[in-house]
């Protein structure tokens, strides 16, 4: 048995307390293959995409549990309503977007960007909800959130919930919903991440579960960081940067030599993306938003509406100095492409002899 053994095994049936976060179903399945636990990032799929990728994972991972995360905030507008949302973007706002279209010669190509092809709504919410406990999946995770209802509902359909939290407060809200399990995720996080560092919150979070299990994430990089997570007391880890590096992810070439290139000081937390703080490698797009001439971003959804279709075409016609990607400080840790396998192999084996150091 592997000293990585811990409660998360046991719950699950798997080999290593490892769980991988991606949006590639590609990278769900190495991960489950691995040994580990992979979880799907759903919240930009619409409702058959996600009825789609939940099919083709399965087929890829037989009886293996793996899940899906929705990120779920709260004060989200009611409706799908892109048009609704549009009217009420700010005239400076709108000014600073084709500003920086023309800055950088963006072609307008009339389509739409991950962010906006739908309005982040509860009505959308509410459809991916729907497809996902109609399906076979084992695990739902919720970011930014936990509403008590789809808890509710999640675990009647037979999910066990893991709830992302960046606070003790958040977890204590978490645990009352219902959650099986918590991820404290920390500052050093990629993507939507809050403002506690993870050796600061971990413990606390450790503290206030009792009996629910408790994931570290942020910063997990290396088996050494693995073996940290399980001496603050967490029962293993959520991880995310790692996989923009492998072969299975598909991670566009640009993206991935600005990875690569990253240290440990080039991510930045913005809210241009989102409205909501996001750690992301740091560029052009990063320092637009960030100069004293730039507007203040919009909250969710109506920033994804601002920004999501001039993205999207910074993607399909590779405007290099504005692609960027989230991504946690533990980037720095990583300088070239790899597989699942060999990060999980990795891992494990760094892991157990610094566990083993520290019996010594």
């Amino acid at each position: 048995m592997s000293a990585l053994h811990t409660s998360i095994c046991d719950r699950f049936g798997v080999e290593y307390p490892i769980f991988g976060f991606c949006h590639s179903v590609e990278v769900t399945v190495a991960v489950c293959r691995a040994g580990g636990i992979g979880i799907f990032g759903g919240t930009r799929n619409t409702p058959e995409e996600i009825r789609a990728a939940l099919k083709a994972i399965r087929a890829g991972v037989g009886d293996r549990p793996f899940g899906i995360d929705l990120v779920l905030p709260k004060g989200m507008p009611q409706h799908d309503n892109r048009e609704e949302i549009e009217a009420q973007l700010p005239a400076p706002h709108r000014a600073f977007v084709e500003h920086l279209q023309q800055k950088y010669q963006v072609p307008q190509d009339g389509g739409a960007g991950m962010r906006s092809r739908f309005v982040r709504s509860e009505e959308m919410a509410a459809r991916q909800i729907d497809v996902i406990l109609a399906s076979d999946v084992d695990i739902f995770a919720m970011g930014v959130g936990s509403p008590e209802e789809a808890v509710t509902r999640a675990k009647q359909a037979g999910k066990t919930i893991i709830s992302l939290v960046g606070t003790p407060k958040h977890a204590r809200r978490a645990i009352d919903a219902g959650a099986d399990v918590l991820v404290a995720q920390g500052y050093d996080a990629g993507a939507h991440t809050g403002a506690i560092g993870t050796f600061s919150l971990v413990p606390q979070v450790v503290d206030i579960a009792g009996d629910v299990p408790v994931l570290a994430a942020g910063g997990v990089a290396t088996g050494r960081h693995i073996a940290a997570a399980l001496a603050m007391g967490a029962a293993g880890v959520w991880t995310g940067t790692a996989w923009l590096f492998t072969s299975e992810n598909h991670t566009d070439p640009v993206i991935m030599q600005k990875l690569i290139a990253a240290g440990p000081e080039d991510t930045v937390i913005s809210r241009a993306d989102s409205g909501k703080t996001l750690r992301q490698i740091r560029t052009a797009w990063s320092e637009e938003w960030a100069a004293p001439s730039a507007p203040v971003p919009l909250k969710m959804p109506y920033q994804d509406i601002l920004i999501g279709d001039l993205l999207g075409a910074v993607e399909r016609h590779q405007v290099v100095p504005l692609m960027h990607s989230p991504a946690g400080q533990g980037v720095a840790y990583f300088n070239e492409q790899t597989t699942v396998a060999d990060v999980m192999s990795g891992w494990v084996r760094d892991a157990e002899i610094a566990l083993s150091r520290l019996q010594r």
